[in-house]
């Protein structure tokens, strides 16, 4: 994305209209420049004589801000109609509105808006809409034809999650069916008749309303374009029946790439080595190393700034500054600040800064050739976190970062000969992970057929088939693999995992939806507390405060309600911004990640935003969907003898059982787990428990955990357990 000036820098005329015209013509400047400006007008050509459409566009080629600019000027916004652009990623989707917004010199929300989840941007008046690929797909289930889009750009594609290879059949199938007149509604997998998909009776009649609108009428085709920056465009194009791609130069200087001359068999000590070799002999320019995740982020840290100790005064110019995921925001944005004038940056980052964020002032980059991937048994049912080779994508992204402001070196930590065995691109997301959700919004989407469904890459037969189990337990399924009535026609609704869907339904039974609302809010975001290994001690006093001895899930509402009553204290006789900065204060005294909780605020409150004074009115808004179902919203006080009950309830297939050895056995699998170190009941050991994840890392973990009766999973999950007794 082209680089920003700060807000509120001041022209050197002075006054605001001067400053206005100096960064209007600075903004112009910027997109001349652009590598995809001197092909506009051929682009505009192929995409008025193409349906769908390939665009292999390098990074910096300006394919993300600029493409659906040049679609708005050439008309492809009459009659009302929207320009869809899908990210992978909610922070893409709207940090790139706010800077179309800017060069279109209109207000966020206007013209140029962004929809994710938890957040709408838009208005009517918007004909250029970012969102995630998510979103537009839950849209489907309510206009099956997407009919207010002109043209669908799925932009990121070569990333593969998995809602982009769901999002891509879906769409395959709209356009194949706005290609004709319009009778009755698409039947998605083109196997079986069904009756599409009725949630509720408002959805039901917004959907036949859609259907009513375009009955006999010939809708405009839509436009389809993948974008991608993987070189590789022939697996799109031949899933899209040999559609035309064409390719967009980035802009990008030359990189050396080096590599060793035998495998390292420490790429810590390797990666440490290289930094100071960097430092030390290299010229000026920030070094970018990439690793797996916070502990080897965190240890390197440490390594680098004990040897730093170590050399010459004026030989310490070393900044190292970390970026991963769970890392509070403020702490982020350090990155991106300039060093200090004589000091370089050293950059320890997770694949993070591989595709979603650029850096500015990269020359170097460290890789060892390593990623950490998360994959899916369903065998037994459990996530693993693994460290794998990247792909050759991936080093070729990695690579990429240190050319994006003039020529660079990459450091890659393994032999030339390991580079051509890496696999050309990273498994599909679809591959690898629990399809429950993914089957579950299928068959929302009228999907009959799961298994037959026209996936671009299809995810094996046995992680469906436990899917479909899985849901059928939960009461989403009937027995014949349809949606139930009403409850998986709820669950559907509920843009959430499938568990913490039928949690919230269940907790209006259990007269606790207040406490289940917080809980799956909590659940629902990056972890909450945060513990830097220097202050780990004082991050434990700090939890404490929280701690519940009946487990995770109340210790999570109490760092809930403790920082709302903050929030809502701040408020009185202050504006929502001293609000905010009270809260993150508090937060960091707390060792708590203040964007984590802000983000489960708005989750739990359906805080859409404020900047046009819009109302909430996309079906992912929980609080109000729970209460147009008839779900009871009420608390359970102190009785949280009826909030543990529910949890049994809902999580009866995540319930496990103390050994003689202090381990645990999962009732559903057998398999032996650990209570996770970071849990509140590590120490204490119930006798039974449920948890909200099965993860694998260097032991098998179950994390975010409560205390239950044995006996109570008979008595609230008969359907499972009388069975299996």
């Amino acid at each position: 994305m082209p680089s920003m000036d700060p807000a509120g820098s001041k022209g050197s005329n002075g006054g605001p209209k001067a400053d206005f015209f100096a960064r209007k013509q600075r903004i112009e400047q910027q997109r001349k420049s652009l590598p995809i400006a001197s092909v506009e007008k051929r682009l505009m050509d192929e995409v008025r004589g193409h349906d769908i459409l390939i665009i292999v566009g390098e990074t910096g080629s300006g394919k993300t801000t600029q493409l659906p600019q040049y679609l708005f000027n050439a008309g492809f916004c009459r009659d009302g109609k929207i320009i869809g652009i899908t990210q992978p990623r909610r922070v893409a989707a709207v940090t790139v509105a706010k800077r179309v917004a800017e060069e279109c010199g209109v207000e966020m929300g206007q013209r140029v808006g962004y929809s994710i989840r938890f957040d709408d941007m838009t208005s009517s008046s918007t004909r250029i809409k970012y969102m995630t690929d998510g979103l537009l797909l839950r849209e489907a289930l309510l206009d099956k034809y997407l009919s207010k889009y002109s043209v669908i750009i799925v932009d990121e594609a070569h990333e593969r999650t998995v809602d982009t290879d769901v999002l891509l059949g879906i769409l395959k199938s709209v356009q194949k069916a706005r290609s004709g007149p319009i009778n009755q509604l698409p039947n998605i997998d083109h196997t079986k008749a069904n009756n599409g998909v009725v949630i509720d009776k408002e959805n039901d009649s917004q959907r036949a309303s859609s259907l009513n609108r375009c009955r006999g009428l010939k809708l405009s085709p839509l436009k389809l374009i993948i974008m991608s920056a993987s070189l590789d465009a022939r697996g799109f194009s031949e899933y899209f029946g040999g559609a035309r791609a064409v390719h967009v130069q980035g802009r990008q200087f030359p990189v050396d790439i080096f590599y060793t001359k035998a495998p390292e068999t420490d790429y810590l000590d390797a990666t440490l080595i290289t930094i100071f070799q960097i430092h030390l002999e290299e010229g000026a320019g920030d070094v970018l190393v990439f690793l797996t995740g916070q502990e080897e982020i965190e240890s390197v840290e440490r390594l680098v700034l004990e040897k730093l100790q170590q050399l010459p005064e004026e030989k310490r110019k070393l900044k190292v500054l970390p970026i991963y995921s769970s890392l509070p925001s403020e702490k982020q944005m350090q990155v991106f600040m300039p060093a200090p004038t004589g000091f370089r940056k050293v950059i320890l980052a997770t694949n993070i800064a591989e595709t979603s964020v650029t850096i500015p002032g990269i020359k170097y980059v460290i890789d060892p050739g390593l990623v950490k991937a998360r994959t899916y048994s369903a065998r037994t049912g459990m996530e693993s976190l693994v460290v794998v080779p990247t792909s050759k994508a991936q080093a070729l992204q990695r690579s990429g970062r240190a050319g994006r402001e003039g020529p660079g070196k990459c450091f890659r930590l393994y032999p030339e000969r390991e580079f051509e065995k890496l696999s050309d691109s990273t498994v599909p997301e679809i591959k690898r992970c629990n399809l429950s959700k993914v089957v579950l919004q299928l068959k929302a989407l009228g999907v009959d057929d799961i298994i037959g469904f026209d996936f671009m890459e299809k995810p094996s037969r046995e992680a469906v088939i436990k899917s479909l189990e899985l849901l059928t337990l939960l009461g989403a399924l009937t027995e014949e693999s349809r949606l139930s009535k009403p409850v998986g026609h709820q669950m559907a609704r509920l843009p959430l995992d499938p568990t913490h869907a039928k949690a919230l339904i269940l907790a209006s039974q259990f007269n606790c939806l207040e406490e289940m609302l917080i809980a799956v809010a909590m659940l629902s975001v990056e972890s909450i507390f945060y513990a830097p290994r220097e202050k780990l001690e004082e991050a434990r006093t700090a939890a404490k405060c929280f701690s519940s001895l009946e487990g995770d899930h109340l210790t999570l509402i109490n760092v809930y309600r403790a920082s709302d009553e903050l929030f809502e204290k701040s408020k009185i006789g202050n504006n929502r911004e001293k609000a905010e900065k009270t809260m993150r204060k508090w937060c960091k005294e707390n060792f708590i990640n203040s964007r984590s909780v802000r983000q489960a605020r708005d989750i739990h409150r359906q805080a859409t935003s404020s900047f046009l004074g819009l109302k909430p009115k996309y079906d992912w808004q929980i609080r109000e969907n729970v209460e147009q179902m008839g779900l009871h919203v009420a608390s359970c006080g102190d009785d949280m003898l009826q909030f543990r009950r529910c949890l049994a309830a809902a999580f009866f297939l995540n319930a496990a059982l103390k050994q003689p050895d202090g381990t645990y056995r999962v009732l559903s699998s057998g398999q032996s787990v650990q209570i996770h170190p970071s849990s509140v009941l590590f120490r204490t050991k119930p006798d039974c428990l449920i948890f909200d994840e099965l993860v694998r890392t260097n032991h098998n973990y179950i994390r975010n955990v409560s205390r239950v009766d044995y006996l109570w999973l008979p008595e609230l999950a008969p359907q499972y357990y009388t069975l299996k007794e």
